[in-house]
């Protein structure tokens, strides 16, 4: 039951940011790199506030220390304020690998600002949220450090149970909401009234979310948008291409970056069994399985509907290129999916890649006898699978005979 529950969880990471989850099967404790979609920098997110009337502190963008250092002089601000720009939080409590501590630094002295960015672009910045190496920064936000006299958090999200949008406030700003939520649930709550430019915001870019963390009031009164993230409905990706030209995929995993062109979900893991499906349950379902025979799952890569051969042979040849896959495990059961596009794809790819792992294949469902028959007449040295566990038992063990 506990390995089922994980595993949903895991599935529902499809849709998360690119910060690193974790699946539990089986009692094994696997590393996972969700599907990105997109993520931007935050100051992305500030110029698509700033574009719709929304207050935020006056910045420039820079991608070298000198860059940094003009800005700073062009801002002609009492303060300064310098931060890393990264897809990852806690950056202010971060470190940088050049010995520098701490992705956010304030300043009033402009020449600082330059100091400060070359010991910050081209280097590693390791927050709670990073992987243990970190990440790379290239960019940096130089922007205006105003006063705060006042500090709430905000935040716009869709929320199933309302089947809409809410509206959700607390007094205690500039702070990890979640450890608010926790420690103190009554200082959350649902806002009755609208913060117009920002509702505003969240209906033209087709938000999930809009976040504002902290939303701060000056001491001359002035609401100002401090910090700001933005989650979007991939769906909606037709009518938004403005807004989703801005991914930045410098970040993610390039096997799954790879894998987005060919409309393939792609979730590296840390095994050697790799795992090609059509279906995120389906997907969970294979992983857990090969588990529960002693092996570990690569990845998975879900086909989704409507697959076509070219998707096929591009999913063999994201797999085969990872050193770590020593077998190959095709999970197929087609509703919606031609068996026989599969089995096309498959012994093209063999053959054009020239295959020289295991390749394990079971298939079920529309036109699955024309699928066998194309596979079996193949001559390739493909091993057919009778059902599931079949298919996992015979995976695992042909490795073990490596």
């Amino acid at each position: 039951m506990a390995a089922s529950v994980a595993c949903q969880a895991a599935a529902r990471g499809l849709r998360s940011a690119s910060t690193k989850q974790l699946l539990v099967c089986r009692n094994q404790l696997t590393r996972v790199s969700p599907r990105r979609w997109l993520n931007l920098q935050e100051y992305q997110s500030k110029k698509l506030m700033q574009d719709s009337g929304v207050a935020v502190q006056r910045f420039f963008v820079a991608d070298t220390a000198s860059e940094a250092l003009e800005a700073a002089k062009r801002l002609k601000a009492k303060e300064i304020v310098l931060k890393a720009q990264i897809l990852a939080g806690g950056r202010g409590k971060g470190v940088f690998n050049s010995g520098l501590k701490g992705g956010v630094h304030l300043t009033k002295d402009p020449a600082v600002v330059g100091e400060l960015a070359s010991k910050m672009l081209g280097y590693n910045l390791t927050t709670k949220q990073t992987p243990k190496e970190g990440v790379e920064v290239k960019t940096v936000m130089v922007a205006e450090a105003l006063d705060i006299s006042r500090e709430t958090y905000f935040a716009i999200l869709m929320d199933r149970s309302c089947n809409g949008p809410v509206m959700v406030g607390s007094p205690q700003g500039g702070m990890d909401i979640e450890e608010v939520a926790a420690a103190t649930p009554e200082l959350i709550f649902k806002a009755a009234d609208q913060i117009k430019r920002l509702y505003d915001l969240f209906l033209k870019v087709d938000a999930t979310q809009v976040e504002v963390n902290p939303l701060g009031e000056t001491p001359e009164g002035q609401v100002v948008c401090f910090d700001a993230k933005i989650n979007f409905d991939d769906n909606a990706e037709f009518r938004q291409k403005a807004v989703f030209s801005m991914d930045d995929t410098a970040e993610s995993d390039p096997i799954e970056t790879e894998a987005a062109k060919y409309d393939l979900k792609y979730i590296g893991m840390d095994g050697n069994i790799a795992c090609f499906v059509n279906g995120a349950g389906l997907a969970m379902a294979t992983c857990d399985i090969i588990d529960l025979h002693g092996g570990k799952p690569a990845n998975f890569l879900d086909l989704g509907g409507g697959v076509k051969e070219n998707q096929v042979y591009a999913a063999f040849k994201l797999l085969t290129a990872d050193p770590k896959v020593e077998a190959i495990l095709v999970n197929i059961f087609g509703g919606i999916v031609n068996c026989a596009i599969i089995a096309n794809g498959i012994t093209k790819a063999c053959r054009e890649l020239e295959l020289k792992v295991p390749l394990v294949v079971r298939l079920e469902g529309t036109n699955v006898h024309e699928a066998k028959r194309i596979l079996s007449e193949s001559g390739l040295p493909i091993t057919s699978a009778t059902d599931l566990d079949d298919a996992a038992r015979k995976a695992v063990a042909a490795i073990a005979k490596k």
